[in-house]
């Protein structure tokens, strides 16, 4: 059961999240225009938000400890700050400075940090088969730690997706695979490109205990992990968990979106930020004074975090050939 000590760090969590992506949002923004550039400004490239997500990653993380290993997608943020990421050494990294947590040289879609066990990437499904690897090496080496591979719903589509059920359901490895549903592989509507609403059948028919859980809940999520990762902590192997959650934002920043229609707006009515807030307000577990004190403590630590990343250093073009493989 969810206490409300853990109800409140929730709503920090998720609220810390927002504060991050809005203001990452408007600095990307802020020297891009009047004619957009992609390639313009202090964070050049593309950038790939989470609100709407942050549930998922508050939930899920809520279960894990440092040693636990998590592999993200390209849209990582949320998974990373909730697993513990240093927010000034990720901030950094996304500003390409020497201060982040790979010297500036992997950019928002390649975060890692081994001291976490954080990695992610923009390859559509590559975090499945490390995380696989992760559960193999945590099994050898005999500890009860968890590894887990969090993808979109597209990423379902992929042959690397299906390769790593199927070694982790035989070796009953101590894996979670989570796949995120938020409606949209970019622009391809879910219903256009899977034959199944229920993507959790696929953990079925692997042999593995698989849940689909809807509502964007993340005490439901919470609970849901925790059967996960208790499970795959005591022996009992994968799971697979489709939590069905929402894409408030483009799929990348400067994404028109036209191809959503009336779903955008539908979209935004399904925000869980101020659904979760009301609801502890509600529930007396906060008051409207307590919830924008912690939505501020959040919003100094972000804007710092920022400030540390603009001051940092950049490489050095003498560095080009460090950290690199000969």
């Amino acid at each position: 059961m969810v206490d409300n000590e853990q109800r409140i760090e929730f709503f920090r969590q998720m609220a810390r999240i927002r504060a991050y992506e809005a203001a990452l949002q408007a600095n990307y923004h802020a020297d891009k225009t009047p004619q957009w550039d992609i390639g313009a400004g202090l964070i050049p490239g593309e950038m790939h938000l989470a609100a709407g997500q942050e549930p998922v990653a508050v939930g899920l993380c809520a279960n894990l400890v440092k040693d636990d290993a998590i592999t993200g997608p390209h849209r990582p943020h949320h998974l990373a700050l909730a697993k513990g990421v240093d927010i000034n050494k990720m901030t950094a990294e996304i500003y390409g400075r020497d201060t982040g947590l790979s010297h500036g040289k992997g950019g928002h879609m390649h975060l890692f940090d081994p001291e976490q066990h954080f990695s992610c990437s923009g390859i559509i499904g590559q975090g499945m088969p490390v995380a696989v690897g992760q559960a193999m090496a945590f099994a050898r080496r005999g500890t009860d730690n968890v590894a887990v591979a969090v993808a979109g719903e597209g990423a379902a589509n992929q042959g690397a997706f299906h390769e790593a059920l199927n070694l982790a359901a035989m070796w009953k490895l101590p894996v979670i695979f989570i796949i995120e549903d938020n409606d949209w592989a970019i622009s391809v509507a879910r219903d256009t490109a899977t034959p199944i609403k229920d993507g959790s059948l696929r953990g079925t028919a692997y042999g593995m205990p698989s849940q689909r859980v809807e509502g964007n809940d993340v005490e439901m999520i919470y609970e849901a992990c925790k059967t996960a990762v208790d499970r795959a902590r005591a022996g009992g192997g994968p799971t697979l968990l489709e939590i069905h959650t929402v894409r408030l934002w483009g799929h990348f920043e400067g994404d028109a979106q036209a191809y959503r229609g009336e779903e955008l707006n539908e979209a935004a009515e399904r925000d869980p930020l101020p659904a979760y807030e009301q609801r502890l307000i509600s529930a007396g577990i906060l008051t409207e004074e307590s919830a924008a004190a912690i939505k501020a403590e959040a919003e100094a630590e972000v804007n710092a975090a920022i400030e540390f990343a603009k001051s940092s250093p950049e490489p050095k073009p003498s560095d080009a050939y460090l950290h690199v493989f000969a």
